[in-house]
């Protein structure tokens, strides 16, 4: 199963092409991985399933890991994952330490991926039948910690970072209510009938808004002059942080519907509450960059282990990889193991083997990638309006998500002058539909009753965790201003 696609040249050379098709694209603010294969999969119809998986299955290992470049050097993730990654990565760039911040995430990406593909080839039947047990009130407990989670990553100001998860939950209400499927708050504009895309309020939060900062703001005249290798101790200092992060990443990325985002919000929470050293991170901490690319890497992994063994899509880009198995005649699910084995042992093989592909080509490329810092303000403003103007319309072919785009993008600026956090904004924006969503489901399944999310045990477990992490989050902050003072 490990060197399935090895004997088959064919296969390693889609598997190539598909992460480096995947790193490229997960670089370029405002194109996502999930946009790349979709527009690859009708490309695929003349191509037998093993080959189109392979190739669907590198793309998504090389979107998700590319995402950190940009990310790191330019504070504009590429991919919704990489948010996380910008709040060390970044301040690791201005600080002349931008090799080593590329380094430490490229690292952490092939660990993590390695931890999730053991997950995948050995536990993939019993850890997506506990995926199963989950009900809806579960899944809304689960959304409550996660967004508990935001005040680890909220800056100095606990205030500032519930304001702004409250100013994200707010701009994910217009559109169509799930439980009435009413509209609200369109204003009787019908192009906020399905409300705001995620991607273009991310294209507009993280990419635009940089780009209507002053250039001396910028960090086009950095350059990477700091050495790319990293030493052993310092992995091994970090051992306990990659395997925990990759744990995380694995087990979020097997519950549907969560996503990478969210494993690495919750990996560098993680980490943050249990380093000695917690006032550091968001200021340019390896812990910090190895926590959340070790966890977003992790999470394709785990994502695809409910998809294989269920067909149960744990994610967007799984939702359209189910599609490509239905257009090549397979049916993911318990049987797929009995009937075509092989497709399990090429996608298994393709993501342990995309992994390796994924860091030998962002390790030999990094030098180069690094360039993208010293671009001229004047030279790379058109180009990344281009792309997020493309990114934006290319959704559904209409200009207002261009405009809603352009908005996001004043508004990302405005928030960070009057310094309040970006990342709960986002966290609160993605969440909220799924949460708003679960609890719905949850009370027409009890009669309108709340006593479920107490007596589930999933649930309960998961709003114990919640009032004890905003009883630390709290804590820390509080520590946080006493050492200040």
């Amino acid at each position: 199963m490990v060197f399935h696609i090895m004997s088959q040249p064919g296969l390693m050379a889609l598997a190539i092409l598909g992460v480096a098709l995947g790193i490229t694209v997960g670089a370029i603010p405002g194109l996502t991985g999930a946009m790349l294969i979709s527009l690859t999969v009708p490309l695929t119809f003349s191509m037998d399933g093993q080959a189109a998986l392979t190739l669907l299955v590198a793309m998504y290992v090389g979107s998700v890991s590319g995402g950190l470049i940009t990310a790191t050097l330019l504070r504009m993730p590429g991919t919704p994952a990489s948010v996380i990654t910008t709040l060390d990565g970044y301040p690791m760039t201005q600080s002349g330490r931008g090799g080593r911040a590329l380094s430490l995430g490229i690292g952490a990406s092939f660990i993590g991926g390695l931890l999730s593909w053991a997950a995948l080839a050995c536990l993939a039947k019993p850890i997506a039948s506990l995926s199963t047990l989950l009900g809806p009130f579960d899944y809304f407990s689960l959304v409550l910690m996660a967004l508990v989670l935001v005040a680890g990553v909220s800056g100095k100001s606990l205030t500032l970072g519930i304001l702004s998860c409250c100013l994200g939950i707010l701009c994910a209400l217009p559109g169509t209510a799930p439980a009435t499927g009413e509209l609200r708050l369109t204003f009787g504009m019908s192009a906020f009938d399905d409300g705001f895309k995620p991607l273009t309020v991310l294209i507009g939060l993280f990419a635009l808004s940089r780009l209507l900062a002053p250039a001396d703001e910028l960090v086009q005249t950095t350059r990477i002059s700091d050495s790319m290798l990293i030493k052993w101790r310092t992995w091994k200092a970090q051992g306990l942080n990659l395997l925990r992060s990759g744990v995380i990443g694995t087990g979020v990325g097997i519950l549907p519907g969560i996503g990478a985002n969210i494993g690495s919000l919750i990996a560098y929470s993680t980490a943050r509450g249990s380093s000695q050293t917690p006032d550091k991170f968001g200021k340019g901490c390896d812990e910090g960059i190895v926590a959340s690319e070790s966890a977003n890497n992790a999470t394709v992994g785990g994502a695809l282990v409910p998809l294989i063994a269920l067909g149960i899509p744990g994610s967007v880009i799984d939702a359209i990889l189910l599609g490509a198995f239905v257009i090549h005649g397979l049916q993911p699910g318990p049987m797929l193991f009995a009937n075509d084995p092989q497709i399990v042992s090429t996608i298994i093989s393709t993501y342990l083997w995309a992994n390796v592909a994924m860091l030998g080509i962002m390790l030999l490329s990094a030098r180069w990638i690094a360039r993208l810092a010293s671009v001229r303000h004047h030279y790379l403003v058109p180009v990344v309006a281009a792309f997020c103007v493309l990114g934006s319309f290319g959704l559904a072919n209409r200009f207002f998500d261009v405009w809603v785009m352009i908005g996001f993008g004043v508004v990302g600026f405005l928030l960070e002058r009057w310094r309040v956090p970006l990342a709960p904004f986002v966290i609160g924006f993605i969440l909220a539909p799924l949460g708003e969503e679960s609890m719905i489901t949850g009370l027409m399944s009890s009669g309108g009753s709340w006593w479920p999310l107490v007596t589930r045990p999933g649930s309960l477990t998961f709003l114990v965790f919640a009032v004890l992490l905003s009883i630390w989050s709290y804590r820390q902050q509080r520590q946080i201003h006493l050492n200040a003072s």
